[in-house]
């Protein structure tokens, strides 16, 4: 919920730029939407307005006349939609509109450019992180294939040759397999890929890439999956937000723990947890631990923007994450979807 010492903002618009500016409004602390409205039912500001439990409306001048709005955007590009504004609003309220707007918009494509760019590098350092374990995943299959394939050569046995056959097509399988999260964890996401996500998944599937990270044969993982509702999303951004809480979890233990994994369900909201067995975080460091380019890790082994993507990540669904942890026992990580998100 907003402090008292939010700024109330309504948006006019729910084209491309009401769109942006209710993803950007909803990354930054201090700042609540207290509406959107479109003459549009249709207009897509408002569908991610509704899974995020903000007020929508088809009629602009309802929205103006509303008390409580410190700030009114109006991003609608309609000329007649100022003297509108000017005759509803409360002496109260502020308006930014017309070319106050464009610059606005411009200053969001700007923002959404760089934000995007900062996604891709740190999924980039990721891999980087990855290298030792991937090379160490890719051989063993990699010596199998070598292997059957020189039997084969050495055998005129029908039956031989289809057992090694086999072999060699389960190796190939596998590495196509680990290709495959490699990519799809590497490529830039696109927006507006949402469909219902089954979020046990995309955990298992988080697992299987944090493998690359570490030899994971001293780490226990331990599944406590309730049966929850799936939910709408991009699959490729909760993939994202769950191989960063995993690997991190994961390098805290030094490759050495229990690592467990929980869901739940309750009548408004689906909580996954994360927990681990390392040392745990500082307790001044807690609070700073989703900040931009905040990091504990040793230099240049981490860039401090991963935590921070996740948040904004979980917001952007109208979700929340927090974390506890107390010195010596571990930490855990808390991600709260709204069950409104399963339809």
């Amino acid at each position: 919920m907003a402090s008292d010492q939010s700024i109330h903002v309504a948006i006019i618009g729910a084209g491309r730029g009401g769109t942006a500016l209710i993803e950007l409004f909803t990354r930054c602390n201090g700042i609540e939407i207290t509406g959107v409205a479109d003459t549009n039912p249709n207009a897509p500001g408002l569908h991610l307005a509704r899974r995020l439990d903000i007020p929508t409306t088809t009629d602009p001048a309802s929205l103006v006349a509303m008390n409580g709005a410190h700030l009114i955007v109006d991003v609608t590009g309609d000329p007649a939609m100022a003297s509108l504004v000017a005759a509803h609003k409360s002496p109260q309220a502020e308006s930014l509109g017309g070319t106050a707007a464009r610059l606005l918009w411009s200053l969001i494509q700007e923002e959404h450019e760089l934000y995007e760019h900062l996604v891709h590098a740190e999924k980039l350092s990721t891999l980087g992180t990855f290298a030792a374990g991937i090379a160490h995943e890719f051989n063993n299959p990699l010596h199998c294939v070598l292997g059957f394939a020189q039997l084969i050569q050495d055998t005129d046995e029908p039956a031989l040759v289809r057992e090694y056959v086999q072999e060699i097509v389960k190796s190939v399988r596998h590495l196509s397999s680990m290709t495959t999260n490699l990519n799809m964890y590497a490529r830039t996401g696109t927006r507006g890929e949402s469909v219902l996500v089954q979020i046990p998944e995309v955990l298992d599937d988080a697992i299987k890439m944090a493998k690359f990270s570490t030899i994971l044969d001293e780490v226990s993982v331990v599944r406590d999956y309730e049966p929850v509702p799936a939910i709408l999303a991009n699959p490729d951004e909760l993939h994202q937000v769950f191989v960063n809480l995993i690997v991190n979890a994961v390098q805290a233990m030094n490759a050495r723990g229990c690592l467990t994994l929980t869901t739940r369900v309750e009548p408004t909201t689906l909580t996954v947890s994360i927990h681990d067995t390392g040392p745990g975080i500082a307790p001044q460091d807690l609070a700073k631990v989703f900040a931009p380019f905040f990091t504990t890790k040793e230099r240049r082994k981490g860039t401090g923007l991963g935590l921070y993507i996740v948040q904004t990540i979980v917001k952007r669904y109208g979700g929340r994450i927090d974390v506890a942890s107390k010195a010596g026992r571990g930490a855990t990580f808390y991600i709260q979807f709204p069950t409104s998100r399963q339809a």
